[in-house]
């Protein structure tokens, strides 16, 4: 087994590797007790024909899970942080004594960065593995060609990133943020704070930056006072030439430059800006994608100055979440990073066995009709609970990126905002 320092150099060089196009992910051990929870294994497990009548991978003492993430292709950078997430949050429960008794055993799939992978590896992982719930996908991309697979086999589907919201369904709960969460506020903030009048709106192209931008685009043109778009422009995935659109983007001397550019195309689109003059210590520049996750491989001294728009930063300062980055690092080495979309994907293992033991199954619909109203204290972002609409309450937060790629949290909601994946007036 690798210790720790070993661990750390790697994931640190492969992060930075796999934004400049690099496609491999090497495996890592899972390290055993995290010493996070110390709660006691359960003195008796319930019968498994009591708690699994649909034929699940589940047995006396043994309940198996999917995994699902690129950790090849464009999105590797972003989504490789949810797969240790995950793998922390299965190997702190096994050490607190499973789900009903059961040790979780997983299963992980490579979405590959390529949609229909993502829905070729879910069914593979419904039907072929019969796995109880499938922690996974991050682009809206790929949840979009997972939905349809996790509903035609009765799955249960863990989502972690902040997305555009407009969708719902029986069969997933949205650890993310959806776009009234996310969006509105921080374009009120930003306005609020900054004075922001003219937006230029850039993105990667597919469904999550377009309709995040609609959104964004309605609502600055509709509610904020004086206000309006005054570029628009997107960008294939992994693209990395923005010279043009960064002349465009001087010409038109935006306020705020309000960017939505993911994946390893963040890191040329920021050392683009920087080397064409733009200081973003002094142009406001607003992204909804950019996390601790993708500033460990286009690097702080990039990106300083910028804000980003999430529920969660690595730099909280609350109790749940020193315990949870001292058991990351822990697990994954001193120098790793932990980023909105990672913390949400931590919360997923959690919510299931909480559902799952509320519920008293490991039956699909069953964890369906249990989920609204589990709430989970130990929330590394400080407390959440599951909606009738499958999302989360959640606060929003709005942080300075650092130098050191760490970002200083300047703004947070005072309370939890409701999740409305269907705002009225923004669809």
């Amino acid at each position: 087994m690798s210790s720790n320092s070993d661990n750390s150099n790697r994931f640190s060089a492969t992060r930075r590797k796999l934004l400049m196009g690099m496609a491999a992910l090497p495996a890592v051990p899972l390290l055993a007790q995290t010493g996070l929870l110390t709660t006691p294994a359960h003195a008796q497990a319930p019968a498994t024909a009591d708690v699994n009548t649909t034929g699940l991978a589940v047995t006396d003492d043994e309940v198996t899970v999917g995994i699902l993430h690129s950790v090849t292709g464009t999105m590797a950078i972003s989504e490789t942080g949810s797969v240790q997430a995950e793998k922390l949050a299965i190997d702190q429960i096994n050490a607190a004594g499973g789900v009903l008794g059961r040790k979780i055993k997983y299963i992980q799939e490579d979405g590959a960065s390529d949609w229909p992978t993502f829905a070729e590896k879910a069914k593979k992982l419904l039907v072929q593995d019969k796995v109880a719930a499938i922690f996974g996908c991050w682009t809206s991309a790929s949840r979009k060609a997972v939905l349809p697979v996790v509903e035609q086999y009765n799955g249960m589907l863990y989502y972690p990133t902040f997305y555009e919201g407009l969708e719902q369904s029986k069969n997933v709960i949205y650890t993310g943020q959806e776009a009234t969460q996310q969006i509105l506020a921080g374009l009120d903030w930003v306005q609020e704070t900054k004075g922001g009048k003219t937006f230029y709106l850039i993105g990667s192209d597919y469904i999550w930056p377009r309709t995040s931008m609609k959104i964004a685009r309605k609502h600055i043109e509709g509610h904020l006072k004086d206000s309006k778009v005054v570029g628009e422009e997107y960008f294939p995935l992994g693209h990395t030439q923005f010279n043009s659109v960064i002349n465009k983007i001087k010409l038109k001397k935006p306020d705020v430059i309000y960017a939505a550019v993911v994946g390893g195309s963040n890191v040329a689109f920021y050392k683009q800006l920087k080397a064409a003059g733009i200081d973003l210590s002094k142009q406001t520049l607003l992204t909804i994608s950019v996390t601790e996750d993708e500033i460990d491989g286009i690097g702080g001294e990039n990106i300083a100055g910028a804000y980003s728009c999430m529920k969660y930063f690595q730099s909280l300062d609350n109790p749940n979440n020193k315990e949870f980055v001292a058991a990351f690092k822990k697990m994954w080495g001193e120098k790793t990073v932990i980023g909105d979309v990672t913390q949400a994907a931590y919360l997923g293992p959690w919510l299931w066995k909480m559902t799952v033991e509320k519920a008293g199954s490991f039956d699909i619909d069953k964890i369906a009709e249990a989920s609204p109203g589990i709430e989970f204290t130990k929330a590394p972002e400080g407390y959440v609970k599951i909606h009738k609409n499958h999302h989360l309450w959640s606060k929003t937060r709005v942080g300075q990126a650092q130098v050191d790629g760490q970002f200083k949290v300047v703004f947070e909601t005072p309370d939890l905002i409701e999740p409305n994946p269907f705002p009225e007036g923004y669809q």
